[in-house]
Parts: structure tokens; C-alpha cells; sequence
């Protein structure tokens, strides 16, 4: 019952933000003016004069941000500190990055276990012995220590 009760005001819920969301979006929306006495203003054009003939700079030049007077110098420093900073340093960074050596030793380890392993096949002893650690220093609890405690191997 209370399931149902939940489900129908949910129900009764949505609908009521359904019908705000509808009068909001009445309220929001712009009328269409026919009237000619407003906001009617003709753009005339600018006389053109010897001096924007003489300007070689195209009027809609927006800088990279290298240099703000001339477009050439501009686009010399973009394509120049793009060049060094991809070229040189992610190519060449990373070529030499991959190359260094290893500094950590993890290649000797690894060739060293390998090396150490072929020895004991090639010998015939265990590849790792059991006697690794001595025996006399391990503590091991006694069995009235243990009880009825199970014991998985």
C-alpha cells in the first residue's frame, strides 16, 4: 500500500514540474517586434584611405601571443618554440629517455636468477633448498599450543 501511495505521488510530482517547466518557458520566450521606430541603424562604410592601402597587416590578424606588432615575427616564434619544444625535447627527450641505463638493476637481477637456476638444473641439486633458512631458527608452536586449530597446507 505504501509502495502505491509512493508511486502516485511521484506521478503527481512530475507532473507539477512538468507544467512549471512549460509556463516558465511561456514566460521566456521573446516576441517578435514589427515595429520600424527602433533599433534601426544603418552601418555605413569607412571611407578608405591610401594609409589602409599602404598597411600590408590584414585587418583580422589575432596573435599567438610571441609578438603583437608584427604577424611575421609572430608566426617565426610559434613555429620556432613549437619546433624546439616538440622536436627536440618530446622526440629527442624521449629517444634518450629510453635509452639510459638501468639504473635500478632490475635486468642483473632477472639474468642473475636465470644464470643461477641453469647452474642448479645443470648440477642437479633442488632449485631452491629446502634448508634455505636454518631450521634450528624457526619457532613453530607446540600441538598443546595449536589445540583443535586446523591446519591448511
Amino acid at each position: 500500500m505504501s509502495a502505491l501511495f509512493r508511486l502516485t505521488s511521484r506521478a503527481v510530482a512530475l507532473q507539477r514540474s512538468a507544467a512549471l517547466n512549460q509556463a516558465a518557458a511561456l514566460r521566456l520566450c521573446r516576441s517578435i517586434k514589427t515595429s520600424p521606430k527602433k533599433d534601426e541603424t544603418v552601418a555605413a562604410p569607412a571611407t578608405v584611405t591610401t594609409e589602409d592601402f599602404a598597411n600590408p597587416n590584414p585587418k583580422n590578424w589575432i596573435s599567438y601571443g610571441f609578438d603583437y606588432k608584427s604577424e611575421a615575427e609572430d608566426r617565426k616564434a610559434t613555429k620556432s618554440t613549437f619546433f624546439f619544444a616538440v622536436t627536440l625535447c618530446l622526440v629527442w627527450g624521449t629517444f634518450y629517455w629510453s635509452y639510459l641505463p638501468d639504473t635500478k638493476l632490475r635486468d642483473w637481477a632477472q639474468r642473475e636468477g636465470f644464470l643461477e637456476l641453469r647452474r642448479r638444473e645443470e648440477a642437479g641439486v633442488d632449485l631452491i633448498s629446502p634448508n634455505y633458512v636454518d631450521p634450528d631458527k624457526i619457532v613453530l608452536p607446540s600441538d598443546e599450543d595449536l589445540g583443535q586449530t586446523e591446519i591448511i597446507i
